[in-house]
């Protein structure tokens, strides 16, 4: 199971976000979200979003750390990037 997070440096709400992603499937996605306790609220099309006091927490959990042009670029490769609207 590999999941990835970019660092957070996505603004919005007045804080900073990280995108959080599998490169294998949606199901390995939630169930490492589910065990990370994050709400299911936050996962938006095909990521979670993270706020910056999580990031250790989903590194430490074993989610591999990526620039921000690696999280499109891995959707992309594994079939798993939903666009707006899709």
């Amino acid at each position: 199971m590999t999941v990835y997070i970019d660092p957070p440096t996505w603004p919005g709400h007045g804080r900073l976000w990280s995108h959080l992603i599998s490169d294998v499937s949606y199901d390995e996605l939630h169930l490492f979200a589910a065990a990370l306790g994050v709400p299911p609220r936050a996962f938006e099309r095909d990521h979670y979003d993270i706020p910056s006091h999580r990031y250790a927490d989903a590194v430490a959990a074993g989610a591999v750390e990526v620039r921000s042009r690696d999280v499109v670029r891995l959707l992309h490769a594994a079939g798993l990037r939903r666009r707006k609207g899709s």
